[in-house]
C-alpha cells in the first residue's frame, strides 16, 4: 500500500508543484486510490508516523489529511486500532428494508439525531403524498442518520398519526416502531436522483456545499393500500452505493 500511495502522491506533486498544499495533495492521493478500488473497504492504513516517513511529510500534515477524509466519510479512525478505509454501504432497490436494517446487516452501528419530532396538521402537499384528507394529523420526523460516528443521511418523514399514535416510540428505526402496531409496510415506491447538496444539508453531513449526494423519495404502503410513510432523504454520495438485481424477460 505504501508504494501505491507514494506513487500517487508524487504524481500529484509533479502535476501541481508550486501551489498545492501537502495535506491537500495527500488527501487527494488517498481519495483517488479509494475511488479506484486500490484501497479496499476495511483495509488498514499505515500509522501516521510511517506515512510521514514514507512520504517525507510531517506528522501534522499527515494527521490533517487523514482528518479531512474521516470527516468526508472515506476513512474510519478506531481508538487503539488505527485508521481504516471506510466500508461503503450498499442498499438494495429490490428489498424493502430500513436504514437501520441495512447498517446492522453490515455490522455498522446505526443511530439517529432528531432535529424535529412533532405532530401537526397536513399541508395540501402532504395530504396528497399520504392520500389523507386536508388537515389530517401527521407525525413529522426530521433526522440525521449515523453509521458509527459518521453522518450518512438527512431524512424528513411523514407518517399518519392514526398509524403511529406515539412518535416517541421511534428511536432509531421507524419500521421497528410500526411493527408491533401491525403497520410495517409491505411495499414501496422509490425514486433516486443525483443532486448537489445545498449548504444546509452539506453542513449537517459535514461536507462542502455542492458535494455530490443522492436524493431518495419513498412512499411505503400497507397491505390494504394505505400510505404509511412518505420520506425524502439525502444521502452522502461518497458513502453509498445503491444496487438492484435485474432479470431478463
Amino acid at each position: 500500500m505504501g508504494a501505491l500511495l507514494q506513487t500517487e502522491y508524487l504524481r500529484l506533486v509533479a502535476a501541481d508543484p508550486p501551489r498545492g498544499l501537502a495535506y491537500v495533495r495527500l488527501g487527494r492521493a488517498l481519495h483517488n486510490l479509494i475511488e479506484a478500488g486500490q484501497l479496499r473497504p476495511g483495509q488498514a492504513l499505515p500509522s501516521e508516523r510511517d506515512l510521514a516517513t514514507q512520504l517525507g511529510l510531517s506528522r501534522v500534515t499527515v494527521r490533517r489529511a487523514l482528518a479531512g477524509l474521516v470527516r468526508a466519510g472515506l476513512l474510519d479512525q478506531r481508538h487503539g486500532a488505527g485508521t481504516f478505509v471506510a466500508e461503503r454501504i450498499q442498499r438494495s432497490f429490490s428489498r424493502l428494508t430500513s436504514f437501520t436494517d441495512d447498517l446492522r446487516e453490515r455490522g455498522v452501528d446505526p443511530h439517529s439525531r432528531f432535529l424535529e419530532r412533532s405532530v401537526g396538521e397536513t399541508t395540501p402537499e402532504e395530504s396528497m403524498a399520504l392520500n389523507l384528507s386536508p388537515g389530517s394529523a401527521v407525525v413529522r420526523l426530521h433526522r440525521v442518520r449515523f453509521g458509527g460516528q459518521a453522518p450518512l443521511a438527512v431524512e424528513r418523514t411523514l407518517v399518519p398519526l392514526a398509524l403511529l399514535p406515539d412518535p416517541s416510540t421511534v428511536v432509531d428505526s421507524l419500521y421497528e416502531a410500526l411493527q408491533p402496531l401491525g403497520h410495517r409496510p409491505v411495499r414501496a415506491l422509490q425514486r433516486l436522483r443525483a443532486v448537489a447538496l445545498d449548504a444546509h444539508t452539506a453542513r449537517i453531513l459535514q461536507l462542502p456545499e455542492g458535494s455530490p449526494g443522492l436524493q431518495i423519495e419513498r412512499r411505503a404502503f400497507l397491505a390494504d393500500g394505505r400510505v404509511v410513510e412518505s420520506t425524502r432523504s439525502f444521502y452522502r454520495g461518497d458513502a453509498y452505493d445503491f444496487v438492484a438485481e435485474l432479470h431478463g424477460d
